[in-house]
């Protein structure tokens, strides 16, 4: 079993009430795959890689994740 080191705080994605905001950390000892970790206010977390998570941003920064929810909440 490898020497695991608490997760590192990046950001949190609300903060403006007291409910538990996702919030992102970065674990550099974690496997690869799994170094990027966002959690929600439900204890829930999900791992990825540093290349998934920059595509995530970069599809954020585009546009296309609003387009696909905003057509997804409109019943397109």
């Amino acid at each position: 079993m490898r020497d695991r080191h608490a997760p590192v705080f990046l950001a949190r994605f609300c903060g403006n009430c007291n409910c538990g905001c996702p919030e992102l950390y970065v674990d550099p000892a974690a496997a690869p795959e799994r170094q990027v970790i966002i959690t929600d206010d439900f204890g829930q977390r999900v791992e990825m890689s540093v290349d998934q998570f920059r595509d995530l941003v970069e599809s954020a920064k585009s546009g296309a994740l609003d387009d696909l929810l905003d057509r997804q909440l409109a019943g397109a």
